[in-house]
């Protein structure tokens, strides 16, 4: 990237590299995004309205991570990314504004925008970049994004379960052509060289987005509480809800997630690293979008039997999170505390005993067995010197 690095748009490899205020400015639309997808799935508790959701949460979550991967490459701060950047923003609006309706009428329009995003980040790279070796790895990103763009398209346009399995066909194809390295005809594939990274820079926008899904946690539930009559069931619901945002902090800051960089730096495959911690992340953060979910539905119905659905999703959220944290902390330490699997296994034990119980109830279990977590990790981590990376790959 020598000309790139001439014109000070590619990122240097020496000195440390810091998330910018571009970066957490397009953050924002991603609260919107995530709110949006956590009522989705509140409001439609049955396996339709569950695979729906998580054909959205992984489209959301594939526009911000290819993006989080073209900014640690190059500076945002630079006039070209800077625009690229709100290309980004303003599909993602659009994203956000079709969610509640991305499976009816409103299907092609996210469809277009999605497909929009990825195109067009690309296609501005490849007219920005100076040299036919630097618009090789956009060429290769444009190839696969435009093979997905046809059964995008296409389930934006057609109704019923075709546009769910022309959906899913397109996020297998987004999802596995990445994995793969984007192999392209005359091409080859993206050398893994080529995701070596500013560890820095990379950890810490994967530490903004989890919190920001955090975010995403406080504003559902705070609309909730306000949209609802005041009782004390609701307010002590509120009160659980909070809980449970300050402890799925504790738990994924301790340790593991403070030495993300740490652990980027040390691997002894960066790149294969770099291309699993999104899907590690990505777990995590579908975990607080069905806690979201979850707590929302214990605001507005505290003392309400659960129903089978609601009593999964309000322990399932804690639990999707926990098992990507599991994965998180076997990738930086090469092992898995005990208390998450104990953890884990608990919520699936509750799951049953607590269907028909006042939704409260699930919610309160679900928060004494996160608080169970970090009250372990604190235990384990007193008076022992600091826990260096010893990362799995």
């Amino acid at each position: 990237m020598t000309t790139d690095r001439a014109i000070g748009l590619a990122r240097e490899s020496e000195g440390p590299q810091r998330a910018t205020l571009l970066e957490l400015f397009l953050d924002l639309v991603f609260v919107a995004a995530l709110a949006l997808t956590s009522r989705t799935l509140a409001q439609r508790l049955d396996w339709v309205g569950a695979v729906q959701t998580v054909v959205l949460l992984l489209a959301i979550w594939w526009v911000w991570s290819a993006t989080a991967l073209v900014t640690d490459l190059y500076h945002a701060q630079r006039p070209p990314i800077f625009v690229m950047t709100l290309w980004v923003m303003l599909g993602t609006i659009l994203i956000g504004g079709t969610l509640p309706d991305a499976f009816s009428d409103r299907a092609l329009v996210f469809a277009g925008a999605y497909v929009a995003i990825h195109l067009g980040r690309g296609l501005f790279l490849i007219a920005t970049l100076h040299t036919r070796t630097t618009r090789l790895h956009p060429s290769q990103f444009v190839f696969w994004f435009l093979v997905s763009a046809a059964p995008w398209l296409a389930g934006g346009l057609v109704a019923g379960p075709a546009r769910g399995l022309l959906w899913t066909a397109a996020l297998t194809i987004d999802y596995g052509s990445a994995w793969l390295r984007y192999p392209t005809p005359r091409l080859g594939r993206v050398p893994t060289s080529e995701y070596t990274v500013a560890a820095d820079h990379l950890a810490e926008r994967y530490q903004q987005f989890f919190t920001l899904a955090l975010g995403d946690l406080i504003l559902v539930t705070t609309i909730t509480y306000a949209d609802s009559d005041m009782t004390a069931g609701r307010t002590a619901a509120l009160l659980l809800a909070f809980a449970a945002t300050v402890l799925l902090w504790q738990v994924y800051v301790h340790r593991a997630g403070a030495l993300l960089k740490a652990t980027i730096e040390s691997s002894r495959d960066p790149g294969r690293f770099v291309r699993s911690a999104p899907n590690t992340h990505l777990l995590m953060v579908a975990g607080v979008v069905a806690a979201s979910a979850g707590f929302e539905v214990v605001i507005a119905h505290p003392t309400d039997h659960s129903t089978p659905w609601q009593a999964g999703v309000i322990l399932g959220g804690p639990a999707l999170f926990l098992a990507g944290r599991a994965r998180f902390e076997y990738e930086v330490f090469s092992r898995v505390s005990p208390s998450r699997l104990v953890a884990l296994l608990a919520l699936i034990v509750a799951g049953p005993a607590l269907v028909l119980a006042p939704a409260l109830l699930a919610g309160l279990t679900a928060t004494l067995v996160l608080a169970g977590v970090a009250i372990a990790d604190s235990i384990r981590a007193r008076g022992a010197p600091p826990e260096q990376p010893a990362p799995s790959m």
